[in-house]
């Protein structure tokens, strides 16, 4: 009798280990959408904050004229990521990573044509990595909402990787 039960016990929570494994898988997933959505809305802060630094330390027109773009585009990524981190409760980051913020010190003591060249450097290689993050994202995410955000800001990364390396040649 005792073996009956330990029997039905057994196969209860053999059972009950399916669903448990099921929704733990779908948190992995989960964790690796939300780590997507802290890191996209650390480089898009720090996007906007280097924006605004370049519109107002740059020399050339076109190193100014990139980060105005900077500014507008990735204050309006950062809308977008906002709700639909809201929608799927992801936690967003509240400022930028720490080496984003060692970024943004150092350029804050450049001027000039020192300043101008460290600045497009720093905006080529980091849309090199955001590219390479987005389209990860936008391939492999499990989160649709978050998948959809990451593939429709891709053409437009793309495009400032393309402007970034242009103003760079120029300076």
């Amino acid at each position: 009798m005792f073996s009956k039960y330990l029997a039905g016990a057994v196969a209860f929570a053999v059972v009950g280990l399916g669903p448990v494994a099921l929704v733990h898988a779908q948190k992995a997933g989960t964790d690796s959408d939300a780590m997507f959505v802290q890191k996209a809305s650390q480089g898009g802060l720090a996007e906007v904050q280097l924006g605004r630094l370049a519109e107002h330390k740059a020399s050339k027109q076109a190193v100014k004229d990139f980060g105005k773009r900077m500014v507008t585009d990735h204050s309006k990524a950062n809308m977008e990521l906002t709700n639909v981190a809201s929608e799927e409760k992801l936690p967003m980051a509240s400022a930028p990573k720490a080496e984003d913020k060692a970024l943004y010190d150092k350029l804050s003591a450049m001027s000039g044509a020192e300043f101008d060249r460290a600045y497009m450097d720093a905006m080529v290689q980091d849309h090199q990595k955001d590219i390479a993050e987005f389209q990860k994202e936008a391939t492999s995410g499990t989160d649709p909402k978050v998948k959809d955000f990451a593939a429709k800001t891709l053409p437009t990364l793309k495009e400032h990787l393309a402007l970034a390396e242009r103003a760079r040649d120029g300076v």
